[in-house]
């Protein structure tokens, strides 16, 4: 049965219809001229969902509380969306589910939506594909929108770094500062989860997160440590309030709307940038491209005036590839800072 278009999809989810919301979540996964136009069509109805990214290492309990999360929202009668993100999929080219069975408890309420979402060729790959993602699911009226990740490694530190509020998951005698800082997550944890908090280290834990706290310096938001044990529910209802806690806190002081506008300089940035990389393999091929490279290897022209060269066909300047790029933290103090 072919698909419905796009207006007719974007209509449909915006009343609800929970296979349209999935039929839209795929088609902007696969990017492509139909994503182009539903983003198009959504984004006059989006802005009002408040994002909450969650991630930690694989088995760190993380679709347990989000679980638990969904059911603290649902009772206080807000639609909830979550996106299960996971890049690893390379077999079936979908996102591996995993232990988010557990989350199927609320797969027959309508007022839930529960998406695993991985990349499949999108152009500029999660980064650009999740919040498109986030968008359907807000233009569908889904007020809270949670984020999970399968890990810690750099892509999933981005995306759950990209939403409102970030919680970071770890478990007693986890790591040490130096691998914390190393994952990129004391830059972006707004709140701290020391989960399965009934096994032996949790003081210590504790103590060496608020170390790294302290040696990160002053910050007007200080993230809280919430131990919790989430198969028994322990814990809960104090992370639900260090999250709706830190809302308040962004709203307050401006800095929400201040990290949305950031967000959106950065996601405009990276489709100029996939762009310009899409235009830069055309470029790079054939045998106009052979040829300059075959004058490099004869020494009759250097690498950057080759280089400058393909470039004009990009309507850039001489010199274009050196020095600090727009999406270079050096040439705008803007994007220094991950948030």
């Amino acid at each position: 049965m072919p698909r419905p278009p796009v207006p007719e999809l974007v209509r449909r989810a915006r009343a609800g219809d929970r296979g349209a919301v999935a039929k839209l979540i795929s088609t902007v996964e696969a990017g492509g001229p139909a994503a182009l136009e539903a983003a198009a069509a959504l984004y006059p109805h989006t802005g009002r969902a408040y994002t909450i990214g969650v991630t930690g290492a694989p088995g760190a309990g993380k679709s347990t509380l989000v679980d638990a999360l969904i059911g603290c929202i649902r009772a206080s009668g807000d639609e909830v969306g979550v996106l299960a993100v996971d890049p690893t999929s390379p077999f079936s080219g979908g996102a591996i589910l995993g232990d988010r069975v557990r989350m199927q408890d609320h797969a027959l309420d309508p007022g839930v939506s529960i998406r695993s979402m991985a990349t499949r060729g999108h152009l500029g790959g999660l980064a650009l594909a999740t919040p498109q993602a986030v968008r359907v699911l807000d233009a569908a009226g889904k007020r809270w929108v949670l984020v999970e990740t399968v890990g810690v490694g750099q892509v999933e530190v981005e995306v759950a770094g990209a939403a409102d509020t970030t919680v970071v998951v770890v478990n007693p005698g986890w790591g040490d500062g130096v691998q914390a800082n190393k994952a990129g997550l004391m830059e972006i944890a707004d709140v701290f989860v020391v989960n399965k908090a009934d096994r032996a280290g949790l003081d210590e834990t504790v103590r060496d997160l608020n170390l790294m706290l302290d040696l990160s310096g002053e910050r007007a938001w200080r993230p809280p440590i919430v131990p919790t044990v989430a198969v028994r529910g322990e814990g809960i209802p104090e992370l639900w309030a260090a999250i709706t806690d830190h809302r308040a806190h962004l709203e307050a002081t401006g800095e929400l709307e201040r990290r949305r506008l950031e967000r959106l300089r950065r996601e405009v940035r990276t489709i100029v940038t996939a762009r310009l990389a899409e235009q830069a393999e055309t470029v790079c091929s054939g045998e106009r491209f052979e040829r300059l490279v075959g004058a490099v290897a004869a020494r009759t022209r250097d690498p950057y005036a080759a280089a400058d060269e393909l470039l004009a066909e990009l309507g850039a300047g001489a010199g274009a590839c050196c020095g600090p790029g727009p999406s270079d933290p050096a040439a705008d103090p803007g994007l220094a800072s991950p948030r």
